[in-house]
């Protein structure tokens, strides 16, 4: 028994959570079509080459959370799971998690994205854990704020570990797949590093090192 850990966007699903949602809004007249849809492609763009300032990004990612109310959120987050996540859902990905669960691997979904998105998408793989960024809640709205360490490239070990030790778990027989080469610190870590559908960065170093490369798509 060890543990299974998988990224989300672009690993599991077929494109990008974040991003996906912030055309949601666009489409829905949520937010400033133009404005956003432009800053929404710069940072996901700044993202894809590793130059993502993830501060400057959560600003601006979490700012419509703030604005609207928990029951509101969740009603559109209803209409944006059916309109753009199940028809990116992978069946490959169910049966790379079927094939863990069925070894009693422990199954964690670890993902720079905010667990308000991610959160239900874990749960449409049937993964009970998922580590996240963190949005702040208080009186039962949302901020606009992050708590604790942003889940994103050296955030995601840091994550990990505080996780590992509170469940009293290690990485001593371990899997994470992931696409993105922003992932790099948490694969180093790992016994058994999975690029999937790799980007070329990633691609690259998972030759140059020996790892396997899989296509869930």
């Amino acid at each position: 028994m060890g543990i299974a850990l998988f990224d989300l966007d672009n690993t599991l699903i077929a494109g990008d959570s974040d991003y996906l949602w912030g055309c949601f809004l666009v489409e829905r007249g949520i937010v400033d079509g133009a404005t956003y849809e432009r800053e929404n492609r710069r940072f996901y763009d700044q993202y894809k080459v590793g130059e993502l300032d993830i501060h400057e990004f959560l600003d601006f990612q979490l700012r419509p959370l703030a604005e609207h109310s928990m029951d509101t959120l969740q009603q559109w987050h209803s209409q944006y799971l059916q309109e753009k996540i199940t028809p990116i859902l992978l069946p490959k990905a169910q049966v790379l998690i079927d094939k863990h669960r069925q070894q009693n691997d422990t199954l964690v979904v670890i993902t720079a994205t905010n667990r308000f998105i991610t959160a239900p998408i874990a749960e449409l793989y049937g993964i009970q854990h998922l580590l996240a960024t963190e949005p702040e809640i208080v009186n039962g709205a949302y901020t606009g704020s992050v708590t604790g360490t942003p889940c994103f490239q050296a955030g995601k070990v840091e994550q990990l570990t505080d996780w590992l030790a509170n469940s009293r778990q290690s990485l001593d027989d371990s899997w994470f797949y992931s696409d993105s080469h922003n992932d790099l610190p948490l694969l180093e870590k790992v016994t058994h590093p999975v690029a999937v559908d790799p980007d070329e960065i990633l691609a690259q170093h998972a030759k140059d090192h020996d790892w396997p490369i899989i296509s869930l798509r």
